[in-house]
């Protein structure tokens, strides 16, 4: 690939945004030629992003696909363990050093963990996306058509039930359904489309009757059963619980609701799982947002409003297309976190790049987390709504994160790591390697190889390393690689490259769902316990509740996606390594029905982070004579 630039690096590695700022990007039309896209099918934002146009897909459709490689991890440290590092120094890898034509593809970070706690979600040292700022700022601002979209919802709804507490019916169906002709007859669509749903199959509005007026004006929304929420991307613990309508003119129509992170709407799922335009609008006009007194689930596009949600995210549906370091190409697409939504990069990106890199090419995808969160909903979320299947699973794996399992001492962000961590104890990383071992194995289910990447860190030992992989290799994986891609880019994860080709190459098992869809929404969940390694499920009286109400509404042969901390196979987040004999308790269920999945909240998550101590903006800042930005990590 003509684009490809080999490294320079120092020893020790400097600060992420003082290694991205060393290289200057390439122009981004480069990066969109070599990749074989035409100019017709893209637009730039600026010289070093552009946006990948769905059309791309009409030229490319017949085209063969390329390799498909997905990367989860252990069991994480609240510090990460390179799992995003780990994903860009393998394609870094393959298109730098084995010269293969790849993409990778990775979701867009939020601004929660930016600011807050982990930082951005680039990667590190010298396996990275550049413009590291502007990939973790904004990017082409994606995550704030989605806040517009779901909080325009919010408003509508809020705005519905004032309107039918203050109008009669006969003031309500004129205000509706106007006079004027064009108004009428794009207001009559979504009108017969909710009469229909209702049993009432009319097609003028002059021949319904007064009670069918009343059926189609008044959506009726119970206050208590209305699941939508606003939404903000930023850690506001203070914001997880509100009221509303406080004031004068609202005339006592108060309730309690609150503000999810912008990433948890269901509208940031809907643009990862959506496979065309018309698909995304048909998914937006289909979230339900509540259930009425009399027991009917309540859409969108009952609201009339799924129309303007597609044209506030008509642009957004398209992959925005950057470079690594080594001036490898990179789908951004989407930023669902995987512990409280599906945390995968969209569908459509993987679609183009797919094709793009042609069948002796790879393209890469991250999946959030560990594998019993991300992988898992990858495989059972993702791949049941593109009809793509992996050829190979890469699980990233730390020493560090193996000693915690092991036993060590707690590991907390934004304190000093304990001397365990920094000193060789080969028996604490054998003990801990439980945890990888039950990665691979939960993986495998699935039907495909695996290869282990152990991000290696300086204060590693060979003999801890080399524990790591033969434990590895004793669980089924096809190889387990030590990867030095932080320290020295593309060229320290060359045997993972090649263990990557080589898994995919002779991957030929049948791919395997985890569960039918054909099952109830409990067993379906408990499937997924039990892959966990739970003995049973708890179901509080509120998600029994929603449980009997999305099967009498017809959710049943939806998918599950579980909210469920990251830092265990438990509900409980200081149970480490592999934690047994543990009930699962599902606390809320939730239904993202647009989207195309029941959301199962567990334990006490919360789909709204909050902030540490010492967040990460007390390092952000500006470089006033450069115009640098200084600090992000």
């Amino acid at each position: 690939m003509g684009n490809i630039r080999k490294l320079e690096v120092v020893s020790p590695v400097p600060a992420d945004i003082d290694v991205a700022n060393s290289v200057k990007p390439l122009h981004i039309t480069a990066i969109a030629e070599e990749l074989g896209l035409k100019p017709e099918e893209y637009d730039c934002y600026g010289k070093s992003k552009a946006k990948v146009l769905l059309s791309t897909l009409d030229r490319l459709g017949s085209a063969p696909n390329g390799y498909y490689v997905v990367v989860g991890g252990i069991t994480p440290t609240p510090l990460g363990e390179g799992k995003s590092t780990t994903t860009v120094g393998l394609c870094q890898a393959l298109g730098a050093y084995l010269e293969r034509k790849v993409v990778t593809c990775i979701r867009q970070p939020s601004q929660g963990p930016t600011f807050g706690i982990k930082g951005g979600a680039a990667g590190g040292g010298y396996s990275q996306v550049i413009p590291m700022d502007e990939f973790n700022l904004h990017m082409t601002g994606d995550i704030h058509a989605i806040t517009a979209a779901n909080n325009l919802l919010a408003a509508a709804i809020d705005a519905r039930m004032f309107h039918e507490a203050t109008q009669s019916d006969k003031a309500l169906l004129n205000r509706l359904c106007p006079a004027d002709k064009d108004k009428k007859r794009s207001f009559a669509k979504v009108m017969f489309k909710r009469l229909k749903k209702l049993g009432i199959d009319k097609t003028n509005p002059d021949d319904l009757t007064p009670e069918e007026v009343k059926k189609f004006v008044r959506l009726d929304l119970d206050p208590e059963l209305i699941t939508w929420k606003r939404v903000l991307d930023v850690n506001d613990r203070f914001l997880r619980k509100i009221t509303v309508g406080q004031g004068p003119d609202e005339k006592g129509m108060t309730r309690e609701t609150g503000f999810d992170i912008a990433v948890a709407s269901e509208i940031m799922a809907v643009l990862a799982l959506t496979t065309s335009m018309g698909d995304m609008r048909e998914r937006l006009g289909n979230m339900v947002v509540g259930t009425s007194r009399g027991g009917d689930p309540v859409t969108a596009d009952d609201l009339g409003i799924g129309g303007a949600l597609t044209v506030l995210m008509k642009d957004a549906i398209h992959p925005t297309l950057m470079q690594t370091l080594e001036g490898t190409p990179v789908l951004v697409h989407a930023g669902p976190f995987a512990n409280i939504a599906h945390g995968n990069s969209s569908i459509v990106a993987d679609q183009i790049a797919l094709k793009l890199v042609g069948p002796e090419g790879f393209v890469v995808t991250e999946a959030g987390f560990g594998s019993d969160i991300g992988v898992e909903k990858f495989m059972n979320i993702k791949c049941r709504y593109s009809g793509l299947t992996p050829n190979c699973a890469v699980i990233v794996a730390t020493v560090r994160a193996l000693k915690m399992h092991g036993g060590g001492p707690a590991v907390v962000a934004g304190k000093p790591l304990d001397h365990t961590y920094k000193t060789e104890n080969v028996e604490l990383v054998t003990k801990g390697c439980s945890n990888l071992v039950k990665h691979i194995e939960n993986t495998k289910t699935y039907g495909v190889n695996v290869v282990v990447a152990v991000n290696a860190f300086a204060t590693d030992t060979e003999a801890e390393l080399e524990a790591v992989r033969q434990a590895a290799l004793a669980a089924g994986a096809s190889d387990a690689v030590i990867c030095t891609h932080f320290a020295h880019g593309g060229a320290g994860a060359v045997e993972l490259g090649k263990a990557v080709q080589k898994a995919c190459e002779q991957h030929s098992g049948e791919f395997k769902f985890l569960y039918p869809l054909d099952i109830s929404i409990k067993e379906k969940i408990e499937a997924i316990a039990t892959s966990y390694g739970a003995v049973g499920v708890e179901y509080s009286p509120v998600a029994e509740k929603q449980i009997e109400t999305y099967t009498r509404q017809g959710f049943t042969d939806l998918p599950i996606c579980m909210a469920k901390t990251q830092y265990s196979f438990s509900d409980n987040a200081a149970a480490k390594g592999v934690p047994t004999g543990f009930t699962l308790p599902i606390r809320d269920v939730r239904a993202s029905v647009g989207a195309g999945f029941i959301y199962p909240i567990i334990g006490t998550m919360s789909t709204m982070p909050g902030l540490p101590t010492r967040p990460c903006f007390f390092e952000i800042d500006m470089d006033l004579e450069t115009g640098m930005v200084m600090g992000l990590s």
